[in-house]
């Protein structure tokens, strides 16, 4: 019977994993033997073992297994059972619910999976380790050889080994001497110091080793062994020396500065050489710093020509190099040849990079940039292998357009001014050379480069064949700035009523000598200026007051003057206001004021022209009209201050400029002078000593004339200096109208009303564009 139920057993186990007929035959088995208790073990146990599986198809077996009688069919449609069913699982589901929002939580407060916390968690782990170890280390104190001699070992206990085991470390070597006896031993270690641990059983609560310095083994042997003659110790009970090897760990402390020099440098070699860096490129390698860094640009460039305004003829030279790679049949036809770069140059912010945007956003041929400063690295031969990557590059993707920004970094001229990495840089120019015309150059690849420097560029850099074209990218004229201002007011909301046309013109006025880059500046004060006096829109008011700040800076309304500074500085002002009125080629003054502004005390504007040829006569009344206020100072208060030093300053370079450059000086002559520019020195003067003697006292000659000019006009207007002086004190800002009312009309002929009142166009007056507004601050 027991065979019999056995074998009926496992042939029910290896049915139950065939499917739905071995259910049938176990639930046939299972019927002839109910009341069997082995058999009801073994359906439980299959149950708990397949359940999982099948569920649904063991529902039947629970009855024959189950003591319990069969629940009634009738319960599954209870209301009450099932709302109890529900509540439940909504039980469970919220259970499991806060535990994933726990689990949740508790990742975001601690990202494991984030580089940045495993690394705190090193550190911190090895700090936690660092501080057990060092704070629960074993502390000595160190005694001498003769205290040891005299409280230990002459009190008997050397004798009783039992009670102390004396170990000698040291650091120098791994050669160790042991000294053992029945019961303890002693450690002499490396020659250098001794350490003594008391024995099993010894009360070391106060001190857990005594530890002394020895001179040497011999030394320490030769006083043990006198030290236990004394003891009167026989042979047998002298300590034996063993030797064993023991190592501290300063060996990892030695060389743990030069690994972590090693890591640093790993670390830097990871992160540094990628920044910036194609996503081709497997990031953090250190076999990549030699490959370039260039980007090409895709279609996310929402810049175009018609974005770029004020250098009409800078976009016409581009447009045609587009052109040339767009449809270059019509130029192979006629036996011409494409122009393999073009060189932008001129000052700061004058569109430069603006220009190469919209080129990339126009073209339909690759587009790729980089800045010139990526080829300088710290390792020698970086700067020619990524020239050579780059072009490589750039050869592939053919017809295309390379783009590289401030090439006065790569392109500096050869034997002068870097000193330190001179040869690096000339093989990383040399290499450039080569790559734009040499031996293997190609002419699918235009190269276009920028620079505010092209002063410093190698000559050979410049000569047709690598940059045929330059193109130069001065300040706008009042036309150029004008529609400047078009392109970036078209994002800012203006109050109505406001013509953009005479908003343009007027704003060109006010801005002389603006760069582009300035000009959005001064577009972008106005919206933050409405945005802070919580206006709507943006009125004309806001640009006025954005265009004086770009000038003159913030003004300071809290800093306040004492009584004789500010009426020193309005007569300065007011000497200036008038010798500019009564010059014929001074520029007549259009706002003053004595508010505070940035640096300076005060500020003034005028009214001049945009023009580039000066003769002898109007450089002498610009100096006249800079000196107006030191002699206005000399006039009233006969004395000077050190407001005027701006004023003397441009004097002087103006003076200096006269004789050295433009040869208008009899006693000098019609020569011209190199002079040093800003930033820049001459290791050597193009002129002898005596020459340079000359030069300054006619220098100062000129500057006397000049002097006594202004003096003698401001004598003769010494009232209508003190009425515009008063005015200003008493209003602080004063405008062309008012200066009418106080000086009335210029005696010479004056600026077009056209211009004042902004209401007419370009085209129709033709010596508008040559006026403006200039400002300058004291």
């Amino acid at each position: 019977m027991v065979l019999f139920l056995c074998n009926t057993i496992c042939s029910l186990r290896n049915r139950l994993s065939t499917g739905w007929t071995s259910m049938q035959d176990f639930s046939s088995i299972s019927s002839l033997f109910p009341r069997c208790c082995a058999l009801h073990l073994s359906i439980s146990l299959i149950q708990r073992r397949s359940g999982r599986l099948h569920p649904q198809r063991f529902s039947f077996l629970r009855g024959y297994s189950s003591n319990k009688p069969p629940k009634d069919q009738s319960d599954r449609n209870d209301p009450h059972r099932d709302r109890h069913d529900n509540e439940k699982d909504q039980r469970r589901q919220r259970r499991t619910k806060e535990g994933s929002q726990w689990w949740k939580q508790f990742q975001e407060d601690f990202p494991l999976d984030r580089r940045a916390f495993q690394n705190l968690a090193v550190g911190a782990a090895g700090m936690a380790t660092a501080f057990v170890y060092f704070h629960f280390r074993e502390t000595g104190v160190q005694v001498s050889w003769k205290d040891f001699v005299d409280r230990y070992l002459s009190r008997g206990l050397v004798r009783d080994m039992e009670h102390f085991i004396f170990t000698f470390v040291s650091v120098s070597t791994q050669y160790v001497l042991v000294i053992s006896a029945q019961v303890g031993r002693m450690e002499v270690v490396n020659k250098e110091y001794v350490k003594a641990f008391p024995a099993d059983g010894v009360n070391s609560s106060e001190v857990n080793y005594l530890w002394f310095n020895i001179g040497s083994v011999t030394s320490f042997e030769h006083n043990l062994e006198l030290a236990q003659q004394e003891m009167g110790l026989s042979s047998m009970d002298k300590i034996p020396v063993l030797y064993t090897n023991e190592s501290d760990g300063t060996m990892f402390f030695s060389i743990l500065p030069v690994l972590l020099l090693v890591g640093l440098f790993l670390v830097s070699m990871r992160q540094g050489p990628v920044v910036g860096a194609c996503s081709s490129r497997v990031k953090g390698n250190p076999l990549t710093v030699s490959e370039s860094k260039a980007r090409t640009v895709k279609d996310n460039i929402c810049v175009r020509f018609e974005d770029v305004a004020g250098c009409e003829d800078a976009k016409l030279e581009i447009m045609e190099l587009v052109n040339f790679l767009k449809h270059p049949h019509q130029y192979r036809d006629l036996g011409a040849k494409t122009p393999k770069g073009a060189l932008l140059t001129g000052p700061p912010g004058t569109g430069k990079t603006l220009l190469a945007k919209a080129t990339a956003g126009e073209v339909d041929v690759p587009f790729i940039s980089v800045n010139g400063s990526e080829f300088q690295e710290v390792f020698v031969g970086v700067g020619p292998a990524r020239i050579r990557d780059l072009f490589v590059k750039a050869h592939s993707m053919a017809p295309c357009i390379l783009f590289i920004d401030e090439i006065d970094a790569v392109g500096r001229k050869r034997g002068s001014g870097n000193y330190m990495n001179q040869s690096e840089q000339e093989n990383t120019l040399n290499q450039l050379l080569v790559e734009m015309d040499g031996f293997n150059s190609s002419t699918n690849v235009v190269v276009l480069a920028s620079t505010n420097r092209a002063d410093i560029l190698d000559p050979a850099l410049m000569r047709p064949g690598r940059f045929d074209r330059h193109i130069y990218l001065g300040p706008p004229d009042l036309k150029g700035r004008a529609s400047i201002f078009k392109v970036h007011l078209r994002p800012l909301k203006l109050c109505t009523g406001i013509d953009v046309e005479t908003l343009c013109r007027h704003l060109a006025a006010l801005t002389p000598s603006f760069t582009g880059a300035e000009i959005a500046g001064v577009c972008n004060e106005a919206a933050l200026i409405a945005a802070r006096h919580l206006n709507q829109c943006i009125n004309m008011e806001h640009f006025e007051l954005a265009v004086e700040r770009i000038i003159g800076g913030v003004e300071k309304k809290m800093q306040i003057l004492q009584l004789e500074e500010k009426t020193t500085v309005a007569y300065h002002q007011a000497g200036h206001a008038v010798t500019g009125w009564f010059l014929k080629h001074a520029d007549p003054i259009f706002k003053l004021s004595i508010v505070p502004r940035g640096r300076s005390l005060s500020s003034s504007q005028y009214l001049c022209k945009e023009q580039h040829l000066f003769s002898q006569d109007q450089l002498f009344d610009r100096m006249c009209m800079m000196l107006g206020g030191r002699v206005s100072e000399h006039i009233f208060f006969n004395r000077i201050t050190s407001g005027a030093h701006d004023d003397l300053r441009r004097a002087t370079e103006l003076a200096y400029a006269q004789i050295v450059q433009f040869g208008m000086n009899k006693a000098v002559g019609p020569v011209s002078f190199d002079r040093p520019q800003q930033g820049n020195t001459l290791c050597e003067r193009p002129f002898g000593e005596s020459t340079a003697q000359l030069i300054d006292l006619e220098v100062r000659s000129l500057i006397d004339a000049a002097f006594h000019r202004t003096h003698q006009l401001l004598v003769d207007k010494k009232e209508m200096v003190e009425k515009v002086a008063k005015c200003l004190l008493e209003k602080e800002i004063l405008d062309r109208t008012d200066l009418v009312k106080l000086l009335g009309p210029r005696p010479f002929r004056e600026v077009p009303q056209l211009l004042l009142n902004l209401n007419s166009s370009f085209e129709n007056d033709s010596s508008m564009s040559k006026e403006t507004f200039s400002v300058s601050t004291k």
